[in-house]
């Protein structure tokens, strides 16, 4: 993509098209071609190998259960959290705006957010990692923490986390010697799930994408959409279809023949640089098939997506009130402070009420999954409550700064556009 810009751009700057009188058409091409990037073959930047051998897949044993619901934060967590925060505020809050107007990351963010290690919390420690037990917990704090900062920028941190996890909690041993060790490295792969369609009622578990057997493994053919960081990512966790079976997970790596991105620009989530990923008869081996194509094992995944993203909601929603809070209190109307009027009061109360709901349920559902135990109730409440309520905080935002909220000055049409993203998105975060 970057040599075929750099060739039209230096085309684009020869005298020689205003002698041919093509000026006009060629900037058009690449005004256009820079809008919407090209179609490209995926980012084949790196070879995966097992660097060990397995017996058998390492896991992540349960937390304990105390029988408490204990929303205090260990002395680990508090210290992840404060590390986090001051990162999401450091780095990710001042270059959002940024990221939004360019679809993409600043460069080096992301570099310097792989330095936290984020991806290593979900890896065993067995293959480099510093997981033990479940830390659906600590990632929804993380999650929470980064979102507060900027939602678009958190999801292409968390993207390459999201991959680590399933591996961790499904890969098989040859799955897991052979990617996990990369995602504790230095250079932590780009990588991403891949499980939302353009389609009207999409429904994760009823996938338009396909997977058929062949003689050596599984021929994919389908189109993802919204997936972060598409053009750079290395690996891909990709839903399908398996004809006979089900909705299943497949490892895809990004220089696979028949794989190739497109730039996929929406409405909110634009600092995550979403991307379509089109499988054209992509064939992968046998052993790309993730958990045997279980169903309770696709399950497991999405719940963890919808657990994850609910946490992203909280981490918005606090930046909302965080900043309205102050507006309303400095904000002078008919010589007093706008907060002095019941209908703005009214407004930031709720969202302060609507808020602490979403938190409390899903941490709920986040400590449920870290202990082993059933949580399909609290993570659909989870879920749903951030879809609904978040999106109404982020329209809070937006009205209670009145035609300020409208404009790109004030950081809450942003974030009112990304909330909206938590009812529609799927499989991008984990927690």
């Amino acid at each position: 993509m970057g040599l075929g810009l750099a060739a039209l751009n230096r085309l684009a700057g020869s005298t020689l098209l205003d002698r041919a009188g093509l000026r006009k058409p060629v900037e058009n091409v690449v005004a256009t071609a820079t809008r919407q990037g090209f179609r490209a073959a995926g980012a084949a930047q790196r070879t995966f190998q097992a660097r060990t051998r397995m017996n058998k897949p390492a896991r992540p044993t349960d937390a304990p259960d105390t029988g408490l619901f204990d929303l205090t934060p260990t002395d680990e967590q508090q210290m992840i959290v404060e590390t986090v925060t001051e990162f999401a505020a450091e780095q990710l809050r001042p270059a959002a705006a940024g990221a939004d107007e360019e679809l993409t990351p600043p460069d080096g963010l992301l570099g310097r957010a792989a330095e936290l290690g984020l991806t290593a919390v979900g890896v065993p420690e067995e293959l480099g990692g510093m997981g033990t037990e479940r830390s659906s917990v600590t990632n929804a704090l993380v999650a929470e923490a980064l979102a507060h900062g900027d939602l678009g920028l958190a999801v292409a941190v968390l993207a390459p986390s999201a991959v680590a996890n399933v591996l961790a909690e499904h890969g098989d041993a040859h799955q897991q010697a052979t990617y996990l060790p990369a995602f504790t490295d230095e250079n932590v792969p780009a990588a991403a799930l891949a499980l939302q369609e353009r389609r009207p009622l999409f429904d994760v578990f009823a996938p338009a994408t396909k997977a058929r057997r062949t003689p050596d493994g599984y021929k994919l053919d389908g189109v993802k959409n919204l997936v972060p960081r598409a053009a750079q990512a290395e690996l891909f966790v990709v839903s399908a279809d398996l004809e006979g079976r089900g909705p299943a997970l497949f490892l895809v790596e990004s220089g696979t023949t028949g794989l190739s991105v497109e730039a996929d620009p929406a409405m909110g989530l634009r600092g995550a640089a979403t991307g379509k990923v089109v499988l054209d008869g992509a064939t992968v081996p046998a052993g790309a098939l993730i958990g045997g194509g279980k169903a309770d094992v696709f399950t497991r995944v999405v719940r963890s997506s919808r657990l994850g993203w609910a946490a992203l909601a909280c981490g918005t929603g606090k930046a909302v009130l965080d900043y309205v809070v102050p507006y309303v209190n400095e904000r002078q109307a008919f010589g007093e402070p706008v907060s002095h009027r019941q209908g703005v009061a009214f407004q930031v109360a709720d969202i302060g009420i609507e808020l602490e709901s979403m938190r409390l349920t899903m941490l709920r559902a986040a400590a449920r999954a870290e202990q082993g135990r059933d949580n399909a109730r609290e993570v659909a409440l989870a879920h749903s409550l951030a879809a609904e309520k978040g999106m109404r905080i982020g329209n809070a935002g937006v009205q209670l700064l009145g035609g300020h909220g409208y404009i790109k000055e004030h950081p809450v049409e942003r974030w009112y556009r990304d909330l909206r993203a938590i009812a529609v998105m799927e499989g991008v975060v984990s927690a």
